[in-house]
């Protein structure tokens, strides 16, 4: 989704000094250019977050980077950062994309802030991907479905017949 002006084709990282590169094409003209971001005061430390917003807010940057998803500003952020703690590109890479799985099994009360936010964001992105809109082809309104009757499943909570008390 580009804001109409410049079109977003290809986002990358440099490592010294912190930066996203993006390469994007001017609608108009048709012309490839390439624009470096840097992460000014951006340390092993730092938090990916903010300086995802700080990229996504600062006025010379923000026309450019209205095509590119957060998740995807933030993965890169994150490999900038695991760099600086040490970590190889590789494993780095290989712990953005365990992260921006989804695992219907994994327990996500017991991860990190961080991952969570990255989880939730890719949970949003298939969401929104399979979503069906009014102005779609296949979109229908007000879709009912029969279930077979199967079994009801009691449950032992409810079961006593006393009353919750709020």
């Amino acid at each position: 989704m580009a804001n109409g002006m410049y079109i977003p084709k290809k986002c990358g990282v440099k490592f010294d000094p912190p930066a996203i590169v993006l390469s994007y094409e001017v609608k108009a003209t048709g012309k490839l250019h390439r624009r470096t971001m840097p992460l000014r005061s951006f340390t092993k430390n730092s938090a990916v977050a903010k300086a995802v917003e700080d990229l996504r807010t600062c006025p010379r940057h923000k026309k450019y980077l209205d095509g590119v998803t957060a998740v995807q500003l933030e993965r890169l952020v994150t490999i900038i950062k695991d760099k600086l703690n040490g970590m190889s590109l590789e494993s780095s890479i290989a712990k953005n994309q365990q992260m921006d799985t989804i695992n219907p099994e994994e327990d996500l009360n017991k991860v990190d802030e961080d991952t969570l936010r990255r989880k939730k964001a890719a949970m949003e992105s298939t969401f929104e991907k399979n979503r069906k809109k009014p102005g779609d082809s296949d979109f229908q309104y007000d879709i009912e479905v029969e279930f077979d009757d199967g079994p009801l499943e009691s449950c032992d909570w409810d079961s006593d017949g006393s009353d919750p008390i709020f």
